[in-house]
């Protein structure tokens, strides 16, 4: 009985690949590269999603920082002119005065 030779069209792909690309450990490394990258918990894409939420974060602090310095200054200014911030922002007046509201256009 003779047998006739099958050939694996996987085998005659594989054996086209250059010696150096069918190194294990050559496609070990880039099969770890590929699960490092596409498919980990902590892969490129997360990690640039992270780091801009990050810039965003630290930017909101800092504008946080500035927009509560501001409050404490007009708080200082408020504390120090009292009778001109409630005669101003409530319209209040002593009882032998009359107050006149001027309105810039």
């Amino acid at each position: 009985m003779a047998r006739r030779k099958t050939t694996n069209p996987l085998a005659t792909y594989w054996n086209s690949i250059p010696a150096y690309l069918r190194n294990r450990y050559f496609v070990t490394l880039l099969l770890f590269l590929v699960l490092m990258i596409f498919v980990d918990r902590h892969d490129v894409g997360t990690q640039f999603r992270l780091h801009s939420t990050v810039n965003r974060l630290e930017a909101d602090l800092e504008r946080y920082d500035r927009l509560t310095a501001e409050a404490e200054a007009e708080k200082l200014h408020m504390e120090m002119n009292r009778e001109r911030f409630a005669r101003e922002n409530y319209y209040m007046q002593q009882d032998d005065e009359d107050v006149f509201i001027i309105v810039d256009k």
